[in-house]
């Protein structure tokens, strides 16, 4: 196996099915208000002591992928107050009346999954890099086939050889190679982690005037395909509720 097989071996991991793309509008409340951001829609939600912002991480979202919002709050009192996780909840509108959980994915589950990820990752990488390092090992050796004419006639003739400089040139190859697929690996799973660390919203005392926000993944609501998804996002904060209504459908063409 050569280097291309082997990058194409761990590229495996890497490819996934194709998911239709989506996109979200609010539906804003009595004490809510519709803006844009950054070409997003986002709506704002103003109680008696805190202000509560919400928008998508993106322009789009996958059908079947978690949604990602950015949730962004503000104290409005002259005591700080709690914003945590565990007071964020989501609930899908379904068709009979009911409503079922989307739960939270929380920073320290991300953290897990990206990690095992890791482990999975780094197993596959070893063994494309044990297969690339056995395909340089068999780089010095070769075979010849020849005829040769003899007084007692031709005969077709097959010879074995050794090259060690080659084999010692692919094994260097191999070796350079394996190390930086290794490096990229280990380079992407710290990028991941950097990225969780830095964007993901966590459990956080907001003080009076501040503002404290970060992204929110929970499970994605379940609907027959290219049909609209309505949820509900619920931000207790100070003993106030900010329920956000969200519709997420198929992007028209």
């Amino acid at each position: 196996m050569g280097w291309g097989r082997s990058i194409a071996l761990v590229a495996m991991l890497c490819v996934g099915g194709c998911a239709s793309p989506e996109a979200v509008r609010f539906s804003a409340q009595a004490d809510q208000t519709a803006i844009v951001r950054d070409g997003s829609p986002a709506i704002i939600s103003r109680k008696k002591t805190s202000i509560v912002l919400v928008k998508p991480a993106s322009r789009q979202m996958e059908a079947g992928r978690r949604p990602v919002f950015v949730v962004a709050a503000t104290n409005l009192t002259s005591q700080p107050m709690d914003l945590k996780i565990e007071n964020i909840t989501v609930g899908q509108e379904l068709g009979d009346g009911t409503t079922r959980p989307l739960p939270v994915v929380t920073y320290d589950q991300l953290v897990t999954e990206e990690r095992t990820r890791q482990v999975v990752g780094a197993l596959l990488v070893g063994a494309a890099a044990a297969a690339n390092s056995y395909s340089a090992s068999r780089a010095g050796y070769g075979t010849i086939h020849g005829t040769a004419y003899t007084p007692h006639g031709i005969s077709n003739v097959t010879m074995n050889y050794y090259d060690p400089t080659a084999a010692a040139i692919a094994q260097v190859n191999a070796s350079s190679q394996n190390e930086a697929l290794i490096a990229g690996v280990i380079e992407r799973g710290q990028q991941n982690l950097a990225t969780l660390e830095n964007s993901v919203l966590k459990d956080n005392t907001v003080m009076p005037g501040e503002w404290i926000g970060g992204q929110v993944y929970f499970s994605p609501p379940q609907g027959e395909m290219g049909q609209p998804k309505h949820y509900a996002i619920a931000i207790s904060l100070g003993g106030e509720v900010h329920t956000v209504e969200v519709t997420q459908e198929p992007i028209r063409r």
